[in-house]
């Protein structure tokens, strides 16, 4: 399983039913495709100094299983779909509590801006070769 990011439920994070609120699904996901990029060798540092940075044009959330205040969870994120320039991708995460039960699938569409000139675009060759190494999932799908 490609974990990239394990942490606590924090306080902050919990909503009126003593349960993990909706948006901190989507916050935990995030963090994992941080972390994921920056074990592959694609940091944020990088980013600013190309003028590049990643945007969502999708976030879907399927809500499986309750997570508690106390608990932990992991999550994993594998590549669904990429063209083969990178410059549109998909990512599958999985959500899992301390005890292994899936919690949520989240499914994001994305793909790079060029943040100076406000601009969809693809990745430079050496960022590319980095973006290659994401794990992707069996049912990966490389688009047109």
């Amino acid at each position: 399983m490609n974990i990239f990011f394990e942490g606590p439920v924090l306080w902050s994070q919990i909503d009126a039913n003593m349960h993990l609120r909706h948006s901190a699904y989507a916050d935990f996901a995030a963090q994992a495709r941080l972390s994921l990029l920056e074990q592959v060798g694609l940091t944020a540092v990088q980013f600013i100094q190309q003028q590049l940075g990643p945007i969502l044009f999708r976030e879907e959330l399927f809500y499986h299983r309750e997570i508690s205040p106390n608990d932990k969870v992991r999550v994993s994120c594998e590549m669904t779909k990429c063209r083969p320039d990178g410059s549109r991708w998909s990512i599958r995460h999985e959500i899992f509590r301390g005890d292994g039960t899936k919690s949520a699938t989240i499914l994001v569409d994305g793909a790079w801006i060029d943040t100076r000139k406000r601009k969809l675009t693809g990745l430079p060759p050496e960022l590319m070769e980095k973006f290659k190494a994401i794990p992707r999932s069996e049912d990966f799908v490389e688009e047109a």
